[in-house]
Order: C-alpha cells, then structure tokens, then sequence
C-alpha cells in the first residue's frame, strides 16, 4: 500500500486516513472487539469497514478490505505503525522522546531540537517527559538507539568503571 499510495502522490492523504482508522479501533472498544472476533466472518467484517470508510481513499478501502478478508484486520494498529515508520523515513523525519531533569520552556526544546536535527541531517519530531532523577542533562530515544547525556547517566558510568578497575 505504502508504493501504491506513494506512486499515485497520494501518500500523505492514505498515512493519514490509516492512522485515523487505526485511532478509532484503538479508542472504540466495541469495533476493536468486533474486528479481533475470531468468530465474525470476514465478509461480516468487511462490511463494518465499509460502513466506516465509504469516503476514504479508494487506496485505503481497498486495503482495509483485503486485510479483513484475509483474517488480518486485528492487526490494523501494528499495520498503521509501521506504516508511519515508512513515511517517516521517506520523509527523513526521526521520532525521538526526549526525557529531561526538568521541564524545559518552549524556546529550551526548539533549540535543542534543531541541535538534533542539524547533527541527524533529519526533521525531529519529539514527545516531551521529565524525569527529575535525571538530576540534570536529558535522555533522548530514537527507536533502539539510546543518548543518555544526564548527569544520572554520567554518574552510572562512573560508578561501572570504579568498581571494574577493581
């Protein structure tokens, strides 16, 4: 879906309209339900997906109907996160959570964030924490791929190679 949606230049309309589908079977228990029922058919299915996506992309209504048909329509928000995944890799966008000791004002997040994106050549978009046992500095995670720039960090790095020089 990813190639069809991005050779017919409709890429960014089908990532939204998978994530809306997808954020309503998260948040609507009775069609999250409905969907995962191994005892509904899947042309039942399929017709709850037509009912909920008449007007959507003809890419997605496809789609979505293919997957249920194929008993794999419970598997719609693992589908959608991956489907970000691609988008924001052909966009050059990194998703990172940056954890910090404190909370930072708007001004602190953007310049650490363009630092961030000028050193990965890519567009960040992060979701904010603050963890106070972080003492100072911040944590920033980018999938697997872990910064730990925290005074916490630093302190548990040191204490690793104190008691390894034992």
């Amino acid at each position: 879906m990813f190639d069809a949606a991005k050779d017919n230049g409709r890429l960014r309309q089908v990532s939204e309209e998978l994530a809306d589908f997808a954020a309503a079977v998260r948040d609507v228990p009775e069609l999250r339900s409905a969907l995962r029922n191994p005892q509904l058919e899947p042309r039942t299915k399929v017709a709850v997906i037509d009912d909920l996506v008449g007007d959507a992309d003809v890419l997605i209504r496809n789609f979505l109907r293919l997957v249920a048909e194929k008993g794999r329509i419970g598997q719609i928000e693992e589908m959608a996160r991956e489907f970000d995944r691609l988008m924001a890799r052909e966009e050059r966008r990194l998703n990172v959570e940056l954890t910090t000791a404190r909370e930072l004002s708007d001004e602190e997040a953007r310049d650490l964030l363009r630092q961030i994106e000028e050193a990965s050549g890519r567009k960040i978009e992060a979701r904010r924490a603050v963890d106070p046992n972080l003492i100072g500095g911040f944590v920033l995670q980018a999938g697997s791929m872990r910064v730990d720039a925290s005074v916490r960090g630093r302190l548990e790095r040191l204490r690793r190679e104190l008691v390894s020089t034992r």
